[in-house]
């Protein structure tokens, strides 16, 4: 199954520590099987940081739900059954999970869903009527990858790491262009001529998981261009 993690940065590591606790699943590798879902994720991420917004796409291996060494938990709708595993994980303020699976699947708590959650809290909305007007909600999606082990049936999409590289190139000539009034020949020579080219394309370096932005003001500062 493709699926798909939006944010400002171009996923190629998985670090689980760096996965924040309190959300709908706990902490861990959130992706989703809709493109539009992780798209809308990805804009919200880059307009608070500032940076570009990016979507990671992976290939995850399904057959893990038939792997008796993984334990899964999956929600095929909004019911009351996830609407206690989200409240579970949603008031953890420990420092460690609330629960012991492996990989969880099923709908998500937008922030819509967060505030009648708030309100279920503070007993102005009855269960019953809360998971009623789930009913109507537009289908969602997401994976959480709690586990090291959970992580060995998601692996990047070859092709998506070649579209990331196509996507920065285009980024930063057409600035170049704009910046410095170069034509497409002149500023891809430039690019592609660098040292921070270089570097961009050596893997060992790091350099590509730098922003776009953060890779221009390299070049820039490289080439000693001025505007």
């Amino acid at each position: 199954m493709r699926v798909f993690h939006g944010s400002d940065t171009f996923v190629r590591i998985i670090d689980l520590s760096k996965c924040k606790l309190g959300r709908d699943f706990g902490q861990g590798f959130y992706v989703t099987k809709f493109y539009q879902q992780a798209e809308a994720m990805a804009y919200r991420v880059a307009k608070w940081s500032g940076k570009e917004p990016v979507i990671t796409e992976f290939d995850f291996d399904e057959i893990a739900y038939e792997d008796d060494d993984l334990k899964l938990l999956s929600f095929d709708t909004y019911d009351e059954m996830w609407l206690d595993f989200i409240i579970l994980n949603r008031k953890n303020k420990l420092r460690k999970q609330v629960h012991n699976y492996d990989i969880i699947e099923g709908p998500v708590a937008d922030d819509a869903v967060s505030i009648r959650i708030i309100d279920y809290l503070k007993n102005k909305v009855t269960k019953k009527d809360f998971l009623d007007e789930l009913k109507f909600k537009k289908p969602s999606h997401q994976l959480c990858f709690c586990t090291f082990q959970s992580l060995q049936t998601l692996a990047i999409a070859v092709d998506s790491i070649a579209d990331d590289i196509y996507h920065v190139d285009d980024l930063i000539m057409r600035q170049l262009m704009i910046d410095f009034e170069l034509s497409d020949i002149r500023a891809g020579e430039l690019y592609f001529n660098s040292n921070v080219y270089s570097q961009l394309i050596e893997e060992k370096t790091g350099f590509y998981q730098k922003s776009w932005m953060e890779i221009y003001k390299a070049i820039i500062k490289e080439l000693k261009l001025e505007k």
